[in-house]
């Protein structure tokens, strides 16, 4: 029964992901604000996949901690897709940072760069790379977005907890402005590798804002450790 829900689910899911992405295409020679509005429409279609087929509850706390009139970036744990596309229902058309490759996918790849996800290429020194945190400035001040990052680099298994890597500290100090850290336990609804569980909770938990003017590496553990002290709370 579990292996034929993960099944349906996956039809569904990846099918009407893609039919989103066909109905936008027409938005790719449109203002950038239309083409947003299909990345929402993913998130709510995947919170309807996991509610739907797999009984999956979605909880969110701390709505009142969200940062509000200023400029500020994101930083979620990441332990599924889940939150790629989920987030995006929960703030307002967020700026992903990604790697390069995925803006060469055809259709996928077309559309983040529409929405103005800045990719990097990673463990190479390129001029683009060098010019990375001054890009980002420009990028977030003229569109008032919020900038989304996973300091873990990528998904992670629900119960490990690898150091943050320093990128989120970097644009923390070279932007200067505040970090809105998340901690979202999707890893046992939709883990990394396996079948996915039916029947549990999703909980985003939206946290303390971190102020903008802490030494760098004094926000990395303040950082690791608030997110990880959640997460071990949900777990």
């Amino acid at each position: 029964m579990k292996m034929i829900r993960n099944i349906i689910f996956s039809i569904f899911f990846f099918s009407g992901i893609i039919f989103i992405s066909f109905i936008f295409l027409p938005s790719f020679i449109m203002p950038q604000k239309v083409t947003l509005y299909g990345g929402k429409l993913m998130g709510y279609w995947t919170g309807f996949c996991l509610k739907f087929f797999l009984s999956t509850k979605i909880i969110i706390k701390g709505r009142e901690n969200i940062i509000k009139d200023q400029t500020f970036f994101i930083a979620a744990s990441h332990q599924s897709m889940f939150e790629t596309f989920f987030l995006q229902t929960v703030f307002d058309f967020p700026i992903f940072i990604l790697k390069k490759e995925l803006l060469q996918i055809p259709i996928f790849g077309w559309y983040l760069k529409k929405i103005g996800s800045i990719s990097i290429q990673r463990n190479t020194t390129t001029k683009k790379n060098l010019n990375f945190f001054e890009n980002i400035n420009k990028i977030i001040i003229n569109s008032k977005r919020p900038l989304i990052i996973f300091p873990q680099g990528t998904r992670v298994l629900p119960e490990d907890r690898p150091p943050f890597k320093k990128g989120a500290s970097r644009i923390y100090e070279e932007l200067n402005i505040s970090c809105q850290p998340i901690a979202i336990n999707s890893g046992y609804v939709w883990p990394k590798k396996g079948i996915k569980k039916s029947n549990r909770s999703i909980t985003i938990s939206i946290l303390k804002p971190i102020i903008a003017g802490l030494p760098k590496e004094e926000f990395i553990k303040v950082l690791e450790n608030n997110i990880y002290s959640e997460l071990n709370l949900l777990n």
